[in-house]
């Protein structure tokens, strides 16, 4: 078989839905290199930083991963602004979904929230609340997600500063997304990977 039969989902029988499994296996295998590949493309991005939107993610990355901080940080730190190139309204949340099935819920929420949380730095200039990530004051990652804007996202536009090459990261990368946690029962099971599935 090299394609299913059925044109709609209802007809589809067990054979076919297996064999789009192992499809789907195959292409989920590729996903570290297609991360790489969007990543190379924020070189080109829009910017009148005096660096480019991946020299800011690499500058991230490297400055995690010197600090000590472990894989999933790193990956996390690396992918954090990935959502800029398809979301530009919406950038953290994109890169927050693309994490969210291989690193824990701190690390979900801050990617997801960083966006908020980086306007104490410039809001003010523009007419705007810095102070707005304090609605989120009580929650449990309140506090590393400041961290995180602080050390590794608000100072990652140094032209001078020696980042690590991209290339560096596929180990790690590759590591952090071999297989998506399922400590997250509710997300696992709409998305299938709890059992193995891809539908």
């Amino acid at each position: 078989m090299d394609k299913v039969s059925f044109t709609a989902m209802c007809d589809g029988s067990r054979e076919e839905y297996e064999f789009l499994d192992a499809c789907e296996d195959r292409y989920k295998a590729g996903l570290v290199d297609r991360l790489l590949e969007v990543l190379a493309q924020l070189d080109h991005s829009v910017s009148g930083y005096q660096v480019s939107r991946l020299e800011h993610s690499l500058q991230s990355a490297s400055r995690a991963l010197r600090d000590g901080r472990d894989e999933e940080y790193v990956a996390t730190a690396l992918l954090h602004d990935l959502g800029g190139a398809l979301a530009p309204y919406s950038h953290s949340e994109l890169a927050a979904a693309i994490v969210r099935p291989f690193v824990r819920e701190e690390l979900y929420w801050m990617v997801k929230h960083h966006g908020l949380f980086q306007m104490y730095y410039y809001a003010h200039h523009q007419g705007g609340d810095r102070n707005a990530r304090d609605r989120f004051r009580d929650h449990p990652h309140y506090q590393a997600t400041v961290e995180f804007c602080e050390n590794y996202d608000q100072n990652c536009f140094d032209p001078a500063y020696e980042s690590m090459r991209l290339e560096a990261f596929k180990p790690l990368l590759e590591r952090v997304f071999a297989a998506p946690k399922t400590d997250d029962p509710e997300h696992a099971a709409r998305y299938g990977y709890a059992h193995g599935g891809s539908i």
